[in-house]
């Protein structure tokens, strides 16, 4: 490991307590280390602006950090074990390369405010993917509804209940998307705030140029306080994993739905062959796996929200706990995103199988509409109900599961979708 940035004389560094501090942090920092950069980039600037460095000086460190941006894309500058972290990797390659002007790179900042602006950066491109996914599917749900509406059997306690639609099963995960969607961009603008220059929780006797740096880095406002900084760690971090859960808690239901559907004792979808995989032992088998994993994929989600969670037990001020939250975000958000970014092609692929669906249909489920229309003939719903449930059988003699559709006219269920309301409300999310 290269030189600690706050080795002191005199002190001993125990190698095996170093390998327990440093943890895997310097693998995780991968994830953020060209945040890292282009948040040095800025603060750079700021300290010209302030005449901490001279014109050739800044240029100099701009021009070394984006070649170190370059290398690291390119696969030329690896973060390993040689660094304590991507922030001293940052500073050694500064100072190697450019001497004093390099070992100035740090005056202001801390790496508390270093990882925070890295997260923070890092977190509402994860925050733009999820809104983008959430529009994706939700766009091609409102397709799919408006473009077929075969009947399909609606179920209550995995019971058959009443006839439904597939257009109203795209159009009911369409607005869950777009309600996804709207929590993805609400949280993004939530997190959209500049923590760069609040050093260690307490500022600095610098005058930083705070608005520099936020307006470089493109925040829509400064974090002012440096206690609140170190205050919204982890919470910050839990705001954006719960917009993502709301999405996978949507991606579970849409899946378990699918794994039922395409078993042989339902029949009614056919999923595209690159969504499954075969069995290594039973040749007759072709598995659903995407879609089960799909289902798990909130359980890292969960995990990782917890993990947090329990980390800020905490008080005020920075404690070393919160480096655990790295792991975690990192984690929850490369599988739920993995997992949701497959969804477009999946529910624009799918295939209904109408005659399994049609032969499902039983006549009792019609039992509901007779109740239904006897009440709107002025028979006390109640007794309606009775009459219906004892006649259950027979409720659908002479009718067809077109014409319970049709029928349907309440707003938002199978024949007043209100497609077009959701169009807008997703439209608005787009501009």
């Amino acid at each position: 490991m290269t030189d600690l940035l706050w080795q002191k004389a005199g002190v001993r560094t125990d190698e095996r307590i170093m390998q327990f501090l440093a943890g895997d942090d310097v693998i995780l920092d991968r994830e953020f280390f060209l945040h890292d950069i282009e948040a040095s980039k800025a603060h750079v600037g700021g300290l010209l602006n302030i005449g901490l460095l001279s014109a050739d000086e800044h240029a100099a460190l701009v021009r070394e950090l984006d070649a170190l941006a370059e290398d690291f894309r390119a696969g030329h500058f690896v973060l390993d074990a040689r660094f304590e972290d991507g922030h001293s990797a940052i500073e050694a390659r500064l100072s190697e390369r450019l001497g004093d002007a390099g070992r100035k790179v740090h005056s202001g900042r801390s790496r508390n405010d270093q990882i925070l602006v890295a997260t923070r950066l890092w977190l509402k491109a994860c925050l733009g993917d999820l809104l983008e996914t959430c529009r994706a599917v939700a766009r091609i749900c409102l397709e799919r509804a408006a473009g077929e509406a075969l009947p399909l059997p609606g179920y209550t306690h995995l019971q058959r209940a009443v006839v439904s639609s597939t257009a109203m099963w795209f159009a009911g995960f369409a607005e869950a998307f777009i309600d996804n969607a709207c929590r993805a961009h609400d949280t993004l603008t939530w997190v959209d705030a500049n923590p760069l220059g609040t050093a260690a929780g307490y500022g600095v006797n610098l005058p930083l140029d705070r608005q520099h740096s936020t307006n470089a880095l493109g925040f829509a406002r400064m974090q002012i306080n440096p206690i609140y900084a170190q205050l919204s760690r982890g919470k910050f971090e839990i705001a954006a994993l719960d917009a993502l859960g709301s999405a996978l808690l949507d991606l579970r239901r849409l899946a378990w739905d699918l794994s039922l559907f395409t078993t042989a004792e339902y029949g009614f979808v056919q999923l595209p062959g690159e969504y499954t995989t075969g069995s290594s032992i039973m040749p007759n088998k072709r598995n659903p796996d995407v879609i089960e994993l799909m289902r798990a994929s909130y359980a890292s989600l969960a995990a990782a929200r917890c993990e947090i969670e329990q980390l800020l037990s905490l008080p005020s001020g920075y404690q070393r706990d919160l480096q655990f939250s790295k792991g975690a975000i990192v984690h929850g958000f490369g599988r739920g995103l993995a997992a949701l970014a497959l969804l477009p092609e999946l529910l624009a692929h799918l295939k209904w199988n109408q005659a399994a669906m049609f032969a499902a249909i039983e006549p009792s489920m019609y039992a509901t509409d007779v109740a239904i229309e006897q009440a709107a003939a002025g028979v006390p719903f109640r007794d309606a109900y009775r009459k219906a449930a004892d006649d259950a059988g027979k409720a659908g003699a002479g009718r067809t599961p077109q014409a319970s559709l049709a029928a349907r006219v309440s707003p938002g269920a199978a024949a007043d979708l209100r497609l077009d309301e959701l169009r807008a409300r997703l439209r608005a999310l787009e501009t």
